[in-house]
């Protein structure tokens, strides 16, 4: 329901001026709130952590990457080194050689001992020496052709990866950075509460003096009638010979005091106005009109005020610039178990798949082939010169530090907290002391104006009390703006000012 007319009393703000009805505070508010350049900025903030958090939720999950390229070798992989190269295309020439030897030896033991004729051994040479050509170069053509097969033709390569890695153990990194992320997202968000009821407080701040400054361009006007008639009596009685001149000197120069009021009110007053729609984020020559400029001082009830319980517990929690400095002590902490997870062990486990052309593991084959692969990787650091040790020390460090300044900040609140409370109970004596004020002017002025027409007091006395009802009736237009600025700086004190 309240978001519901939030939303109608937004809609009915934005109408033109001529259609439009006098604006409420909740208007001036909802106009602010949604004009306000760094309310909206705080927005825009929020929405940045927030996918920041997301962000890091991810870093629990595996994290898969490809790769592909392709790279030209001048040189191709050989498995053969040189001389095995050339031992292969000369097989059968060797072959041949070391037979046609071995033979030769042979035949001549056989010669020798009697076994065969030097003629028989002539004719076994003659047809070895005939065959062994063939046989040589079959020899050979076997070993090019086992040097050929072995070519892996590797000046042209292309190869793939796709990469798998689930972090399983970080050292408490990953929950750092991410509880870090959520703390973040907090900070956004108090420092959007805080922008919220800044522009809050200057709003209302902005409102009331219009209003305040509006009933004194009443009482001006008020007080420039009444010396304007006492100028016309004193007038009157100057020609029936009852008044001196200097009479009518010294009403005059009160009347052009009164007429310098009237315009000094006014030039404020359009002043004021300017400020609020600016911070409305209206046009600031637009002519707006407020529903509290027609009520008068006396319409503020004071036993119908809101009392509002200073307690300093609730300002701890509901203070956005208390929360954004505990989130900062928090940062801090998990900023320190991050520094001590970047020392510790982390194990990652890995996969993935490999492809090649030409396929490595078959025998080089132009075809585009690969092979699944896992693993586990660990890295375990095992001297840094006592950086990890510097390091935590520091981040304790930044740690005691934001602790000093959140308690010194919460001492503070607490005394600006004790300071509105004074502030709240001195607006309302002082309102009550104005009203008092008011009647003995009233009454005063009463018997001034009377003895004037009894011609039993000076026109100096009827001046002297209409000066004195005017800065009561000023007086009392001052307490109750303050009765009201005093109640939304306790507000804002204690972090509950919302719209």
């Amino acid at each position: 329901m309240r978001k519901i007319v939030s939303a109608m009393l937004l809609w009915s703000a934005m109408l033109p001026v001529a259609a439009q009805q006098p604006l409420s505070l909740d208007s001036c508010r909802a106009l602010a709130l949604r004009n306000n350049k760094q309310v909206n900025a705080a927005k825009f903030k929020q929405e940045i952590a927030l996918a920041l958090r997301k962000a890091a939720k991810t870093k629990y999950l595996p994290k898969v990457d490809a790769v592909g390229g392709y790279q030209y070798f001048s040189e191709s992989i050989s498995l053969l080194s040189k001389d095995q190269k050339d031992a292969l295309n000369h097989l059968g020439t060797g072959v041949t050689a070391a037979a046609g030897g071995n033979l030769s030896g042979f035949i001549s033991n056989l010669v020798a001992q009697g076994v065969i004729s030097p003629s028989a051994a002539s004719q076994i040479s003659n047809v070895f020496n005939q065959v062994s050509s063939p046989i040589a170069g079959f020899g050979n053509q076997i070993g090019q052709d086992i040097v050929n097969r072995l070519e892996t033709n590797t000046h042209h390569i292309w190869g793939g990866a796709v990469v798998v890695r689930q972090p399983l153990y970080m050292g408490g990194a990953i929950t750092a950075l991410n509880r870090m992320a959520e703390l973040n997202e907090s900070v956004a968000e108090n420092d959007a509460n805080a922008k919220r009821q800044a522009t809050l407080y200057s709003v209302d701040q902005a409102y009331w003096l219009v209003v305040s400054l509006k009933q004194k361009q009443q009482l001006a006007n008020s007080y420039l009638a009444l010396v304007q008639k006492l100028s016309d009596d004193v007038q009157k009685m100057f020609k029936e010979g009852v008044a001196t001149k200097a009479d009518g000197l010294k009403v005059d120069v009160r009347v052009n005091e009164a007429e310098m009021q009237v315009t000094q009110v006014e030039d404020g007053l359009a002043l004021a106005k300017m400020l609020l729609c600016q911070l409305c984020g209206l046009p600031l020559e637009e002519r707006v009109s407020l529903v509290d400029e027609q009520q008068s001082p006396s319409t503020i009830h004071l036993d119908a005020q809101p009392q509002i319980v200073a307690d300093k517990a609730l300002a701890n929690t509901s203070r956005p610039e208390l929360r954004m400095l505990q989130n900062i002590v928090d940062l801090t902490k998990q900023s320190e178990r991050l520094v001590r997870a970047i020392y510790l062990p982390h194990v990652l486990l890995t996969g993935g798949y490999f492809a090649s052309n030409p396929n490595m593991f078959n025998s080089f084959e132009r075809k585009l082939a690969g092979t699944w692969n896992v693993g586990v990787l660990v890295q375990v650091p095992v001297w840094n010169w006592f950086e990890g040790t510097y390091k935590v020390r520091a981040a304790k460090a930044a740690t005691s530090f934001a602790q000093m300044e959140l308690s010194e900040a919460q001492e503070k609140i607490s005394l600006q907290i004790s300071q509105c409370q004074f502030k709240v109970k001195e607006a309302h004596k002082r309102l009550v002391m104005a009203r008092k004020s008011i009647h003995s002017a009233e009454e005063n002025l009463r018997c001034a104006t009377l003895g004037f027409k009894e011609g039993v007091i000076e026109s100096t006395d009827v001046l002297a009390a209409q000066a004195a009802w005017q800065k009561a009736k000023s007086q009392e237009i001052d307490a109750e703006a303050e009765v009201k600025l005093s109640q939304v700086n306790l507000q804002k004190a204690l972090g509950v000012l919302q719209y």
